[in-house]
């Protein structure tokens, strides 16, 4: 999406600049918008091919979508890899775990994970573990038992008394 309006920035600067009369000089103010215009679109790095071999073994399951992902999140990916030596190899099973979930996702699946994620994250710390027992007791239903989880709210609803 970035991208995309970054070449349609691009394009309307050069069709304005080409638009303009050879006689006339191009307008200093063009120019530094099209280098700005031009940075974001360089900063999409690492490519898969920069990677170290360590971090391209770790990241695995992302190399199908790497060049689909924001800077933001090659950046935390990134970081991830940096500190998978570190951890100990039941954590590094679930990044791996998790990551290979991730990557299975679809686009619509990714962007409702990132929604539950933030409505979860706005939930007081008092009632997360409620959440969590809620959660448990969710997925030790059978799978015919299963609904949609009801949408979560940053209160708890409240009896009122007759």
């Amino acid at each position: 999406m970035v991208r995309a309006l970054l070449l349609a920035l691009a394009l309307c600067v050069s069709a304005v600049a080409a638009a303009q009369p050879a006689s006339q000089p191009a307008k200093p103010a063009a120019k530094p918008a099209a280098k700005s215009a031009l940075k974001p679109a360089a900063r999409v790095r690492p490519a898969w091919a920069e990677l170290t071999a360590e971090q391209q073994e770790v990241l695995a399951p992302l190399k199908p979508d790497w060049e689909k992902l924001e800077p933001a999140s090659r950046a935390k990916w990134i970081g991830i890899a940096k500190r998978y030596p570190k951890m100990k190899s039941a954590e590094q099973e679930r990044v791996q775990k998790r990551m290979q979930l991730w990557a299975n996702l679809s686009p619509e699946q990714r962007r409702q994970a990132r929604e539950n994620y933030k409505r979860i994250a706005k939930v007081p710390p008092e009632r997360r573990g409620d959440l969590r027992q809620q959660w448990a007791e969710y997925q030790s239903l059978p799978p015919e038992e299963r609904q949609d989880p009801a949408p979560l709210s940053p209160e708890p609803a409240r009896k009122h008394k007759p």
